[in-house]
């Protein structure tokens, strides 16, 4: 092998200004490019404690259970439906785009009966709806998501805990895109779980997911057995329904990792937690509530703009995550050949779509350590720049002259 052929890695520069994943915080790079620890180390396992307190603040909960799965935003959501859904339960999944169909692939591969409730693309669900649905299906679990990238949309979830309490159904969404850059109250809103993942608003590489569980979910999974093939035959005996198949997202191993036990499960991803602890460390620093006005701003900025530039934008804007807008293609415009030339020639990254959107929207993000004034304005110009090229006028100009004017009432 001719190694001269694999030179050192040295990324082409980027503006990631898609959908996620973004621009990780340089804090949060110098964070992970420290040196490792073993896991039983007690600088290491205090770093876990850490992160636990720090999630909490985040999450905005008092649950103990309060960690982070190593692996992508997926992991984090597999092993919360691996240690929580029985084969044979009744699941109910509100859809609203391309990640309510992820929920309702890995439900069924829990064997779960799963049943869902659909709207149109660019459109959420009403309490009411939701409600509807639960008394006639009578699910054990409500499975959501809150903020779904394909459409961009925001589902309200504050009402839909006292629903759930009310017809005794646990409630878990899956925050991944909305996670830090939207309002989200785990304790106020009756969530049992939630997870997300750190490439978004939380301004840190993929790799880690923080999940949350309530008491109420804990029990859930305490419950389960962990089916080794040392022990299937007798765990056959007890039922199927108390069988979790998967070693690595079995809950209950995973809190006895995480918990005073410390009984081996797996290697802790040392340089992902330290990423993840310095995301969650400037969170709080900058403040919960600011982060989330930050990236309303920066969010507003970029519609404005768009709006400016003579843009349609998709969805219902009442219902619009702050951090990830929706623009319909114009007419006539090479929507991958306008991608390529903001990628090639600005070196600006967005985002196209799935299923019934894809070659119909791009999809802009402000998020994370990219959700700044810089980042949007430069969006906006090169925009404006690669449509006028490609044979859709715009008033020079204007797009910018939107967007600094709504900067004007409170610049970041």
């Amino acid at each position: 092998m001719d190694i001269t052929h694999y030179p050192q890695i040295n990324p082409p520069q980027r503006l990631l200004m898609g959908p996620g994943p973004i621009n990780a915080d340089p804090r949060v790079l110098r964070a992970m490019s420290s040196q490792l620890l073993g896991q039983y180390d007690p600088a290491m396992t205090h770093y876990m404690n850490e992160v636990m307190e720090l999630y909490r603040a985040v999450f905005r909960t008092e649950n103990r259970w309060t960690m982070l799965i190593d692996g992508t935003s997926r992991a984090g959501i597999e092993a919360i439906l691996l240690s929580a859904i029985r084969p044979g339960d009744k699941v109910l999944v509100p859809v609203f785009g391309r990640f309510g169909h992820l929920l309702c692939e890995i439900a069924r591969r829990c064997r779960a009966e799963v049943h869902t409730i659909e709207v149109p693309w660019g459109e959420v669900f009403t309490p009411d709806q939701i409600e509807d649905a639960i008394k006639k299906v009578r699910p054990r679990l409500l499975l959501t998501v809150q903020g779904d990238t394909s459409t961009t949309m925001l589902q309200p979830l504050a009402e839909l805990g006292a629903i759930c309490r009310k017809y005794d159904v646990l409630f878990y969404t899956d925050a991944t895109a909305s996670f830090g850059g939207n309002p989200l109250e785990t304790d106020a809103w009756g969530l049992d779980a939630v997870s997300a993942g750190m490439q978004k608003c939380l301004g840190g590489p993929s790799g880690t997911s923080p999940i949350t569980l309530s008491p109420q979910m804990e029990a859930v999974i305490r419950k389960r057995k962990c089916v080794e093939e040392g022990i299937r035959t007798a765990a056959h005996q007890d039922g199927d329904d108390e069988m979790i198949y998967s070693n690595y997202f079995d809950l209950g191993m995973i809190m006895d990792y995480w918990g005073p036990e410390r009984l081996n499960h797996h290697t802790e991803a040392t340089s992902a937690l330290f990423g993840a602890r310095e995301c969650a460390r400037l969170i709080l620093q900058e403040g919960l509530d600011n982060g989330i006005a930050r990236h309303k701003l920066h969010g507003a900025a970029m519609l404005a703009g768009i709006q400016g530039m003579g843009l349609e934008t998709f969805g219902d804007l009442q219902h619009k995550m702050n951090n990830v807008l929706g623009v319909v293609i114009p007419q006539g415009v090479n929507g991958d050949l306008a991608r390529k030339l903001m990628l090639e020639d600005f070196g600006i990254e967005i985002g196209t779509s799935f299923g019934p959107l894809i070659g119909k929207v791009w999809r802009i993000g402000t998020m994370g350590y990219n959700a700044r004034k810089d980042c949007v304005l430069q969006t906006l110009a090169a925009l404006e720049a690669v449509l006028n090229h490609l044979g859709f006028k715009t008033t020079q100009g204007a797009a910018m002259q939107a967007a600094w004017d709504l900067y004007s009432n409170g610049s970041r």
